[in-house]
């Protein structure tokens, strides 16, 4: 019989040696000087976060509870004066109904829009359009936010600007208006510059997310005649929940403390019509002296987002993806 005649098998490696000696097991005390190691590297961190975030929410909310004049120090305690006042507060309740219109058009445009956005451009063939219109699209988001905001100033200006100019050279001089000094526009010019600003960062992410998905998956799907609204539909949705769950949670708590760009560009006017929380919080403190309100308007924007981004995160946690 010769060597063709038989099937070749791989020889079995010699079994290791057993070892008769008993595993060692970690004293007590190392194990606590591990535990003690640990939270010394982690204490810093803790404290950072305790000193500069979570110790002032509390005593914010203890400020909210007293009448106080901050330039004469003087402190009463009210109660739960504020915030009846609060809610009995016509612009209150004017600013948190333009924090909810900001936070709904955002997450159309800055999360549903950029996930769209960055769908057609993953899918384009050359890798050098791709990058090209990924920094395009980013350029506007590594504008600093009050710079953003001067700039559209001057855009929505009424004689001078660059919209109105561009709305007569088109014929439709009919539009024409005071973008930021009517009480039914001005707020939808802030949120349509935010828009602006923002649309490219989120867009960048969900690039990033959709490059994470195998492109195997795309394969198969174009090979059994898949086209490609179904398979955006049936594939990219699908895999990049998670950071469309976290771009929700990021949009909304931002919508609800915008500062920057309403205060640059109208400061809550005309007539309240472009308040919003922070906004109204600022004046209510420093302008108006009012330190114990304000505090209570701060407490009321700290409570909603922390609900927000609990039911979301409680939602995102539900429907997300197992690999």
């Amino acid at each position: 019989m010769t060597v063709s005649d038989t099937a070749w098998k791989p020889t079995a490696p010699p079994p290791a040696p057993v070892s008769t000696k008993p595993p060692k097991r970690r004293s007590a005390k190392s194990g606590r000087n591990l535990r003690w190691r640990n939270i010394v590297w982690v204490l810093p961190a803790v404290l950072l976060l305790g000193v500069f975030a979570y110790l002032p929410l509390v005593q914010n909310l203890g400020f909210s509870f007293l009448k106080w004049d901050i330039y004469s120090g003087r402190q009463t305690f009210v109660g739960a004066d504020n915030y009846v006042r609060m809610f009995n507060d016509p612009i209150f309740w004017k600013s948190l109904l333009n924090n909810t219109l900001y936070a709904i058009i955002s997450i159309a445009f800055q999360v549903f829009g950029a996930m769209i956005l960055a769908a057609m451009i993953e899918g384009l063939r050359s890798q050098r359009w791709k990058g090209i219109l990924r920094a395009v699209y980013f350029v506007p988001s590594a504008i600093s936010i009050t710079v953003a905001g001067l700039l559209f100033y001057f855009i929505y200006e009424p004689e001078m600007g660059i919209l109105n100019a561009a709305l007569d050279f088109l014929g439709l001089g009919d539009f024409t208006q005071a973008w930021l000094g009517q009480e039914n526009t001005a707020i939808f010019a802030i949120i349509a510059m935010s828009q602006w600003q923002g649309f490219g960062y989120c867009t960048l992410l969900f690039s990033v997310a959709l490059q994470r998905i195998p492109s195997e998956l795309y394969e198969a799907a174009s090979i059994d005649g898949v086209g490609p609204f179904q398979r955006f539909f049936s594939i990219s949705l699908p895999l990049v929940r998670e950071m469309t769950g976290l771009m929700m949670i990021v949009t909304v708590s931002g919508a609800f403390q915008v500062f920057n760009e309403v205060m640059v560009m109208t400061s809550g006017g005309p007539n309240n019509s472009s308040q919003v929380l922070g906004t109204w919080l600022y004046r209510s403190g420093f302008v108006r002296n009012d330190f114990g309100y304000a505090a209570a308007v701060a407490t009321a924007v700290f409570i909603i987002t922390l609900v927000l981004a609990v039911i979301q995160l409680r939602i995102s946690k539900k429907r997300r993806v197992q690999w």
